[in-house]
């Protein structure tokens, strides 16, 4: 017999409570840890802000280098409406500072002060409306890519609000293109256009496009691919500096997979808007080439999966390397890719000679250089880019036409060689005097 209170029934509800109380102090420990690590967190990516924002005021595009690579870039497109036109060398009448009360959403939305946005654009449009220039001989195909735009992001908008941000990404491209006339657009170029329209304000947009346009990337708003196709004949180099087995099993394939990633500045294959975004803290805060590392980079952490597809299969590999890998783990990526950079810098690659001077590979090696450049200086490494692509064709249109003709051309030389000794001999009849014995004895 068991006396009242002592058998197992009684015992288990004491068991039940004492759990349940365990279990509550846990469940209560782990939330406050939970709390105080989202209060540190918060509390560095504040303390984070503020440096942010000082270096912008201070234009210190060293400082703000070294942020941009750091964990989560420059945080939000409220820093971001800050610190990339200082990056792209945008002069600011009024300085950034007037920017720290602003909010951002994602469509780029912000209440700017309107003095600031009056005085830039005073400064900075030019004169007249954009309107009124000549149309651009590219803008036919910037309505259909257009057309084409916001498929990924921004979320949670009607239809009506997507089709006012096509036509605010219509004028941009526009409005660039009308005060820019040498640029030649490119497919692709509304994907960027499309995130700095969603991260910036309407007053920065445009002057944001055109100097990135004009300095950043200038090679591929020439007339052909050719400049482009430079940049991606660097990757095979840096495979061959750092992985020659990989580099070897992907000769015979074409560094054409990473033109989409290179021309677009990853945006037409990112999906995400918080990742493209923060990829374009890193490539605006770098020089033009890391972004040609950032895909070197990549194909070398798929290594392993591309030793599985046969070297004979070219057009495999191809396929396989024109799509970015998921997930791309992009803070890994961009401090991997710097130290790439660091080991195999370009000036040791032996394609970098190759480089048009004039290329922004070149020009815009340096990011501080490249953002004291004038809208003018673009305009002259174009026209130097322009005259080389022309005498690389002349000189291509040469050599093909001689080839043609390289039969006709020998009998032509021969009878030209022919003519000019007769007549030769005939005006020097005394050489005769020398060659009549050795034309007998022969």
């Amino acid at each position: 017999m068991t006396r009242e209170g002592e058998g197992p029934g009684a015992e288990k509800p004491d068991d039940d409570g004492s759990s349940i109380i365990s279990s509550a102090r846990l469940t209560v420990t782990s939330r406050s840890s939970d709390v105080q690590s989202e209060n540190d967190e918060d509390e560095a990516s504040r303390a984070k802000s503020l440096v942010i924002l000082d270096a912008c005021n201070r234009r210190d595009i060293d400082d703000l280098k070294d942020l941009a690579l750091s964990e989560g870039g420059f945080l939000s497109d409220t820093i971001r409406c800050q610190a990339w036109p200082v990056l792209l060398g945008l002069d600011t009448p009024n300085g950034v500072g007037e920017y720290n009360n602003q909010t951002s959403t994602l469509g780029g939305a912000s209440t700017e002060p309107e003095h600031f946005e009056s005085n830039f654009k005073n400064t900075n449009s030019g004169k007249g409306s954009w309107r009124e220039l000549p149309r651009h001989r590219d803008e036919h195909q910037v309505c259909l890519d257009v057309e084409r735009s916001f498929i990924y992001y921004p979320d949670h908008q009607s239809q009506a609000q997507l089709e006012l941000k096509k036509t605010e990404l219509s004028d941009l491209i526009v409005e660039t293109l009308r005060r820019n006339p040498y640029l030649c657009y490119f497919q692709g170029y509304h994907d960027i256009c499309q995130v700095f329209l969603l991260v910036l304000p309407v007053s920065l947009r445009a002057h944001a496009i055109a100097r990135l346009s004009a300095l950043r990337i200038r090679d591929f708003m020439l007339p052909n691919l050719a400049p482009a196709i430079a940049q991606l004949c660097l990757i095979p180099c840096i495979l061959n500096a750092v992985d020659p087995s990989l580099y070897r099993h992907l000769s015979q394939t074409e560094p054409f997979f990473a033109l989409s990633g290179t021309l677009t500045m990853y945006a037409h294959d990112i999906q995400s808007y918080g990742d493209i975004a923060r990829l374009f803290d890193a490539l605006l805060a770098r020089e033009q080439v890391f972004s040609v590392y950032m895909f070197a980079q990549i194909v070398l952490n798929r290594r392993e999966e591309l030793f599985y597809t046969p070297a004979n299969e070219p057009e495999m590999l191809h396929s396989i390397l024109s799509k970015l890998p998921h997930p791309l783990r992009l803070q890994e990526l961009i401090e991997e890719t710097g130290n790439l950079f660091e080991r195999h810098p370009p000036e040791s690659l032996y394609a970098w000679p190759r480089v048009s001077k004039a290329s922004v590979m070149k020009t815009a090696r340096d990011v501080k250089t490249c953002a004291a450049q004038s809208m003018g200086d673009g305009e002259r490494f174009f026209e130097r880019q322009l005259r080389e692509l022309q005498w690389a064709d002349t000189r291509e249109k040469m050599v093909r036409t001689f080839w043609m003709y390289r039969k006709p051309a020998r009998g032509m030389a021969l009878a030209i060689v022919v003519g000019v000794a007769a007549v030769y001999l005939r005006r020097s009849p005394g050489i005769w005097a020398y060659l009549a014995p050795w034309l007998r004895w022969t």
